[in-house]
């Protein structure tokens, strides 16, 4: 992966109140995605994959706290039940991203997901040198909504 200005490797924590099967089974539900997650706008499953869901390409158009919006693919390219899930992304954003599960016990799960990307929108490659700060800050807030909305969505009865 290139270390130029365009790249981001970035990693956000979740403490998730619900038991590892639980969350696992939202994170794989990409579709289910937009229910709880206030950034994700829309979800196209574009190939299932394999039975585990391994291969399986998702569209997904995301808002930004920003005055913009993504839409990339990302293929599913590693599966361990209830443990690690990878994927692959293109198009306005390039690269991997890593989900990691882990019991903390008493129903509690940590999440660990890491995201090495390359920007690819022109105006973004340009200005990424400037706005490396505001693009994390971005990221950031996109992600601690995640945790929030999982949360909530994972307490409904």
């Amino acid at each position: 992966m290139s270390t130029s200005a365009s790249h981001f490797d970035l990693t956000s924590h979740w403490r998730i109140a619900a038991p590892v099967a639980s969350v696992w089974a939202a994170l794989t539900d990409v579709r289910s995605w937009p229910q709880w997650w206030p950034y994700v706008r829309a979800v196209e499953q574009v190939d299932s994959g394999n039975a585990e869901g391994l291969g399986a390409v998702h569209r997904i158009r995301w808002a930004t706290r920003l005055p913009y919006t993504i839409q990339i693919e990302v293929r599913s390219v590693e599966i361990h039940k209830h443990q690690r899930l990878c994927g692959r992304s293109r198009g306005q954003l390039e690269g991997q991203g890593t989900w990691l599960l882990r019991s903390a016990g008493d129903g509690i799960t940590e999440v660990a997901y890491r995201w090495q990307v390359v920007v690819t929108k022109p105006w973004m490659r340009r200005l990424a040198p400037l706005l490396a700060p505001v693009f994390r800050w971005n990221h950031d807030g996109v992600m601690r909504a995640g945790e929030r909305g999982l949360n909530r969505y994972l307490a409904q009865p």
